[in-house]
């Protein structure tokens, strides 16, 4: 299995991509490199989907991916998930990962598409008030690009109430409502969580050591 972090697309209000802020003076994509590779995963199973060549200094390989998405401008979100005919992880590049949140995405076994995110009641130490996604574990690539296709379809339909990702995608995958959340997936609860603004960054630094 090859672990893709996504760390495509443009956000307003950074100068620089999320992913190489530092938490506790760490580049949050060289600490999730880091965990992985605490969990058993070589550095030769670690890529970086991006359309950034910043990201070459990370030590792992770069599928270069130009994801049209820029918050505020358009585009499919959705297209960051490089596509892959092997099975694939693919983690966030903006989400600060705890040590126990990479091994549990390491460790749980799937033969199809499991799902990793947020879920009520949430811990202490999580900084949000809402369900955040965190990874997609994929042995079956065919149904994985079959559900894009559908969301993409779905998103063009106006099914959706935003620009279709994540959520959205896992609940074509699981054939759920499209209009509500169902905890149908495996939970991750702790301080575990992506970053909008700078702040969140110091308040998870508080737990992240």
């Amino acid at each position: 299995m090859i672990y893709i972090i996504m760390c495509g697309g443009k956000y307003k209000g950074w100068d620089e991509p999320k992913p190489i802020q530092k938490v506790n003076g760490e580049p949050i994509v060289a600490r999730t490199i880091r965990l992985l590779q605490e969990n058993g995963i070589s550095k030769a199973d670690i890529a970086i989907s991006s359309n950034d060549s910043v990201f070459s200094q990370f030590g792992v390989m770069v599928l270069m991916h130009e994801n049209t998405y820029r918050e505020g401008e358009g585009g499919r979100w959705i297209d960051a998930f490089y596509p892959m005919s092997k099975p694939v992880c693919y983690l966030y590049g903006d989400v600060i990962y705890s040590p126990e949140a990479i091994r549990t995405i390491v460790e749980t076994e799937t033969d199809s598409i499991e799902y990793f995110a947020s879920c009520p009641p949430y811990s202490e130490q999580y900084i949000k008030h809402w369900e955040e996604p965190f990874a997609f574990k994929v042995y079956d690539t065919k149904l994985f690009r079959a559900c894009i296709e559908v969301v993409k379809h779905y998103g063009d339909m106006g099914k959706f109430h935003r620009n279709p990702i994540s959520w959205e995608l896992w609940q074509v995958i699981k054939g759920t409502p499209l209009d509500k959340v169902v905890y149908n997936y495996t939970v991750i609860n702790d301080y575990t969580c992506d970053i909008d603004e700078m702040a969140d960054i110091e308040k998870i630094g508080e737990y992240a050591k």
